[in-house]
């Protein structure tokens, strides 16, 4: 007698499997955002320990053997369609992956993190990167063993990387910034040699409540579902998705930098439109998870850069802008507007940083980061280490340790190998931003007059409903005709920047 499961019935099973692991790690991610958001001081501890018991058992899950059976079946079966065998090859890559990493080590990595980020927020307040170094170095120690774990070929940061970034190598992200160094650097110089652009005016007292209601404004004309997110304030903007129907971002608010919270929302939109893009069918598969974290900040550079930053977005939002604050703009025109949101000046946040020299942060950064593994560089000298850098790349040198080693919360959530995909990100916008305007003819118009419906939706068709089912240079390929290309920024900057300064 044949009992062999037919093979709709053994996917439904896998189905059901890899859900119940999305619930809980959704779970965690609720259980990360509120931490994030609107926890009480006094419930770090306890939030550590939730966060760890819970990630111990999506690690069992995701580990049982019972889910490799299954997917060793389904391998072997013959009549899955493209998007089904898909999801099997790449939760079999998945789940090989997590069976490297021993529970202990997925409960210390989880232990860590908690204390690492409360720690990262207490030295933030306190101006001490002393407070934090001793668990940094916990953290780097977990990260190294990390990469022996996954096991590497040529550098250890590769190992760490892929997590992010699949096929990126450090041999790659050498030449890429070997480029930026090479055409930005020249670009960043004649700028320099021009008569600066005013911005003082973005400086003046935005107040906070009319800014929060700018920002939600923004959110909803991109195309943001607010019935499937909300916004709140953090720390550091982000953004949270627990299933497309529930894809949550935050900002932040300074009332002396209007620009702090305007491109914080158009950023971490453009992120949560993704999420919210994805298939919701596909939940908890490969294919309703993002292509990679390059592909994601392409999302949210297109829309705060190639869109936001745009003289043709301006044109739709400036004149309501006006009414809003007058005090501040009313003597000011679009075109003082647009040149002093577009200024290139060396500064020393990354998050605040203009479209060029963003680059330069990324890539001190990548080159701490890779220092760090293989053991060239110390947690303990990290901030000199840092204003070595800012000061060789950017000539800046942070006056204190929250402007400088302590400003991103990345290292602190044990993010290592994910700075490279923000430059990545930009470079890929600029590639299907150059794309969107050849296939969508009046797109410019279109911005110019608040209509972003077309992009949203190529964005979609193009991008958003793929999933993971492409790596990011094969969607590059399938989008653009071709793989990515660094001259499609070059260009980009050069022509913008070149109008702006003359």
């Amino acid at each position: 007698m044949n009992t062999r499961k037919p093979t709709s019935e053994l996917y439904s099973t896998f189905t059901a499997k890899m859900q119940a692991i999305a619930d809980v790690r959704n779970a965690m991610a609720v259980l990360g955002w509120d931490q994030e958001t609107y926890l009480p001081e006094k419930g770090a501890a306890f939030r550590g320990q939730q966060l760890t018991t819970l990630s111990t058992i999506a690690h069992e899950m995701f580990t049982a053997t019972e889910l490799g059976d299954v997917l060793q079946e389904l391998r072997s079966r013959g009549d899955l369609n493209a998007t089904q065998r898909k999801n099997v090859e790449l939760s079999q890559e998945d789940y090989e992956k997590n069976k490297k990493y021993p529970a202990s080590f997925v409960a210390e990595m989880s232990q860590t993190t908690n204390a690492c980020y409360h720690a990262w927020i207490k030295a933030r307040k306190a101006n001490s990167y002393a407070e934090f170094e001793p668990l940094l170095a916990k953290m780097v120690l977990l990260k190294k063993q990390e990469t022996n774990i996954l096991g590497f070929e040529g550098h250890p940061y590769n190992a760490l990387l892929n997590e992010y970034e699949k096929g990126a190598s450090t041999t790659m992200l050498d030449t890429i910034f070997d480029a930026v160094k090479t055409a930005l650097t020249p670009l960043l110089r004649r700028i320099e040699q021009k008569p600066q652009v005013n911005k003082d005016f973005l400086h003046l007292r935005y107040e906070h409540a009319k800014q929060w209601e700018l920002g939600i404004a923004l959110l909803k004309d991109m195309g943001y579902d607010m019935g499937a997110g909300r916004q709140d304030i953090s720390e550091h903007p982000f953004t949270t998705s627990f299933s497309p129907q529930d894809v949550r971002v935050t900002t932040r608010i300074d009332e002396q930098d209007f620009g702090n919270m305007t491109w914080s929302c158009i950023h971490e939109g453009g992120h949560a439109l993704y999420e919210q893009g994805l298939p919701a069918e596909e939940y908890g598969l490969p294919c309703g998870e993002a292509a990679s974290l390059g592909i994601h900040e392409s999302q949210s550079r297109l829309w705060e850069n190639n869109v936001g930053r745009s003289k043709a977005f301006w044109q739709h939002h400036y004149g309501k802008l006006q009414q809003t604050f007058p005090d501040n703009l009313q003597n000011i025109s679009l075109d003082q507007f647009y040149k002093g949101i577009n200024l290139v000046q060396p500064s020393l946040i990354r998050t605040e940083a203009d479209e060029l020299t963003y680059h330069f942060h990324v890539m001190i950064r990548y080159e701490i980061e890779k220092g760090l593994l293989e053991g060239t560089y110390s947690t303990k000298d990290l901030d000199q280490v840092w204003n070595r850098y800012y000061q060789e790349y950017l000539h800046v040198s942070a006056p204190s340790a929250t402007q400088g080693v302590l400003q991103d919360i990345h290292w602190s959530h044990g993010s290592f190998g994910y700075f490279p995909t923000y430059s990545l990100g930009s470079f890929y916008a600029a590639q299907f931003f150059a794309a969107a305007q050849q296939q969508l003819p009046g797109l410019t118009e279109q911005i110019a007059t608040g209509q972003y419906g077309k992009l949203l939706s190529w964005l979609r068709e193009n991008i958003h409903r793929h999933g993971r089912f492409y790596t990011s240079n094969e969607l590059c390929e399938k989008v653009t005709g071709q793989p990515l290309d660094f001259q499609y920024f070059l260009k980009y900057a050069e022509d913008k920047f070149g109008e702006i300064y003359g």
